[in-house]
Order: C-alpha cells, then structure tokens, then sequence
C-alpha cells in the first residue's frame, strides 16, 4: 500500500481497487478454462459473453442519476459489494444462461467502481500529481491480481480446489474489504461540487474519441489475446493463472514509474509510444506460431496498455473540475460503445482467422496514433 504519507482519500481508493482487482483477476485468470472445461463454450459463446459483460460498461452513463441518491463514495463500496457478490456466485452457476447472468453482475459491480473511482481519483489529486496517482491505482490492481494468481496456481496445481470454491474465496474477499473500508475511512468532501446532469462538450473532443478507440483496443486484449494462448497454444488454466502473475509482477514495479513517465514525457509523447508498440504487438498476434513468443506479446502488450493512464491524465489537465463526475460516466459510455460490439462480431470473425482480428486491432491501433497527434504539447484548462 501507499506509504502513510499519501492522503486518506487515495488510500481509501487504493484499498477498493485492490479488492476490485482481486475479484477480477480471479474471474478473468479462470474464464477461458473455465467457459471451455465447464460450460463448453466455442469462440462464439465466449464472444456474446464477453459483449455482455460490457454491457454494465456502456450503461457507466446512468452514474451520474444515482449520483442523486448515493454519495460516489458510497457508491464506490457498494459497486465493489455487487463485484464480489457476482464473482462468489460463478462457479457454481456453469450453464450458459447462468453463467451470462453472474457475469453481469460481477460487471455492473466492476464498472461501476471504475467509473466512480476515476471520477474520485481526478477530482481529489492536483493535475501534476494525477498521473502518479493513477500509476499507484494501477499498481494496486496488479497487487491484488498477483495475490489471486498465486492462489490459483497453488491452488490448481497442489492443493486441487476446483473451480467454484475459488471465485467464492475471491468474491467472499471482495465483500470483506468493501466493508472494511466502509467503517475504517471517514466521508470524505469534495472540493468542487459536481454537475449532475449528462454533458457533452464540444472542447473534449479529442478525449472522447481516445477514449473510445481504447475500450476497442481494450477488447482485442482482454477477449482474443487470452483465448489465443487457450485455443491455440493449449494453456492450462494454471499456466495462464502463471502468466497473469508474471504480468502484474512486473506492472507492480512498472505502473508508479509509468505515471512518473507520463508527467515527465508529457501525455502525447507517452501515447504516440504506446500505439506505436501496440500496432507492431497486433501485426506479431496474428502471424505468431511459439508459444513463449506469444507469451512474451501477452505480457509486452499489458505492459503499455499502462501507459493509456495518460489519457486521463490529458482530461484532468483540460477539464473544468465541475465537469469530473459527469464526464467520468459519459467516457465509460463511449469506451464501451466498441466493448459492446467487437466481442461478438470479432468472434464471429475469430472461428474464420484469428489472424484478421489481430491485423484490425492494429489498423485501430493506427487510428489512435493520429488522434494522439492532434494532442497538445502541453494541454492546459480550456
């Protein structure tokens, strides 16, 4: 965790972003494995899966009419309880139709979180210091996935836990630390009082249209990279649990000196680094034949997708600070306009060539190169 030194109210995020990593990267180190061993599930299942769970994500807008009734604050540990209550349930749900059901609902909990922790994040840390921020967040969440891949290693490989009793320990841990940060940290106040309407400014243009090339680029990762090791490569859910871990070690180390990065290079530079890499990633996706090599992608390409906190860190520098909350729903909309359809349309186009998914990521990958671009050297307020 943060040293004693950093503000309560970033630990308070740190700790429920752990938590939020803990469930996730329970249910996602398992999904593959667990969708082909248990619920028998092809590229299309996983596809319509995969699309479902974002849809919680494209309805990230809806924040901003809760935000009427509930602090986000409160919001925040609720979203967390819902996560881990979804994750809980999972594996004993198998059947089709059962496992969509948990998979929304640990999703209406996730994203939910997210859309309220990055409004939290910006509004409580200066411009200067959001990328670090950020950076810490993220490496909260690779903290927390490498408590989770260590215990599912050990736990598949020594001890034979099966499948559900895993996703109850990980959601049970959820719904612990939700409460636990509910009675430990005070209510935090807010220094500018949030719009709570939806808004679309003209200004964030270049913001929104980064934001909605991410959550394409996103899903190409999260969904196609991972079954390709399943697939194609015939990794066990321990050897994938082995590759997350290695993931998230090394994003540990990497994620605070990533958001020093970012402050240091400036939000364009870090982004034009990030997409250059990401359409090289893609091109060796679709042509790779070794396993270690694919392996060694997998684990290139979580690596810069830290650096996308500059996207955030761009918002922050540009944005009215009434403008925070709202807008953190609205981009969570627009990220997931794409992580709505790609799922299930790529998957259609997956059992045809896997190699065509990945050379489109690397066409989205181009387009969101010219748009960081357009991206000010030095981006200020209006």
């Amino acid at each position: 965790m943060p040293a004693n030194t950093t503000p309560q109210p970033e630990r308070f995020l740190w700790l429920l972003t752990f938590a939020a990593s803990l469930g996730f990267a329970t249910w996602h180190a398992l999904l593959n494995n667990f969708a082909i061993e248990k619920a028998g599930f092809t590229g299309v299942e996983i596809g319509i899966l995969q699309s479902l769970r974002e849809v919680p994500g494209f309805l990230a807008f809806t924040t901003i009419f809760l935000l009427w009734v509930l602090r986000e604050q409160t919001f925040a540990v609720l979203s967390i309880l819902i996560l881990g209550t979804g994750v809980a349930l999972t594996g004993f749900l198998p059947d089709e139709y059962a496992f969509y059901t948990t998979t929304v609902l640990m999703s209406v909990g996730f994203h939910y979180f997210h859309t309220v922790k990055k409004s939290l994040a910006l509004q409580w840390v200066t411009p200067e210091r959001a990328a670090i921020t950020l950076g810490h967040l993220s490496a909260a969440n690779s903290y927390a996935a490498i408590a989770a891949f260590i215990l599912i290693w050990l736990s598949l490989t020594i001890l034979q836990i099966d499948y559900q009793w895993l996703y109850l320990i990980a959601g049970s841990a959820c719904i612990l630390l939700a409460i636990y940060a509910w009675r430990v940290f005070p209510r935090f106040t807010h220094h500018h009082p949030q719009h709570k309407h939806l808004l679309l400014r003209k200004r964030y243009w270049l913001y929104y249209a980064l934001v909605f090339m991410s959550g394409a680029r996103r899903q190409i990762f999260i969904v196609f990279a991972g079954f390709l090791m399943v697939e194609k490569f015939g990794y066990t859910a321990a050897d994938i649990a082995l590759l997350f871990l290695l993931n998230h070690t090394i994003n540990a180390w990497a994620a605070p000196r990533v958001g020093k990065i970012v402050a240091h290079w400036g939000e364009r530079r870090a982004l034009t680094f990030e997409y250059i890499g990401l359409i090289a990633l893609f091109i060796s996706y679709a042509f790779v034949e070794t396993t270690w090599l694919a392996a060694c992608l997998y684990v290139i390409d979580h690596l810069l997708f830290a650096l996308a906190i500059a996207i955030e860190s761009y918002f922050k520098k540009i944005a009215d600070p009434k403008d925070i909350a709202s807008t953190a729903g609205v981009s969570f909309t627009i990220n997931h306009i794409a992580a709505v359809l790609i799922p299930v349309l790529f998957g259609f186009i997956w059992i045809q060539s896997h190699a065509a998914v990945f050379i489109l990521g690397a066409l989205m990958a181009g387009v969101s190169l010219m748009l960081a671009r357009y991206m000010p050297s030095n981006p200020v307020k209006g």
